[in-house]
């Protein structure tokens, strides 16, 4: 009888986890409920990066696309001519928003630093048009 009851316990516990975790609806999302879509590129179609504040760097990705990256500063980043960009996970080169990746940047008189960053989003055509100058890849 106590296994039983004890068996049932267990049940109903299983049970209020799996509802509490599933997803809720109010039957009348709009778009603005929905979740973003995670915007991606290849680490091959950056072709210009410029630092903004001291833990930020905005990549030109293509001719029109800015994403914006957030991590550790790392030193030598405003000097610097080039830098890579590693994403972590995988042996992809495609990056999306919200990936972590390492940026490596040749050093000038310190030796080569490598930074983790967050890719946090891809900025509006706005966005960009906003930037200051030196903040603009």
């Amino acid at each position: 009888m106590r296994s039983s009851i004890l068996a049932c316990l267990g049940l109903t516990a299983a049970a209020l986890l799996t509802v509490s975790c599933a997803p809720t609806t109010t039957g009348g999302e709009s778009a603005d409920d929905a979740p973003l879509a995670r915007q991606c590129f290849n680490v091959q179609q950056v072709n210009n990066f410029r630092q903004g504040r001291t833990d930020q760097v905005f990549l030109r990705v293509g001719r029109n696309e800015v994403y914006e990256m957030n991590g550790a500063a790392c030193r030598d980043l405003d000097f610097a001519n080039r830098l890579a960009i590693l994403p972590d996970f995988g042996s992809s080169s495609r990056l999306c928003t919200s990936d972590w990746a390492r940026v490596v940047v040749p050093g000038s008189a310190s030796p080569t630093e490598v930074c983790r960053v967050r890719i946090s989003r891809k900025l509006t055509a706005e966005e960009v048009a906003a930037l200051p100058s030196a903040h603009r890849p």
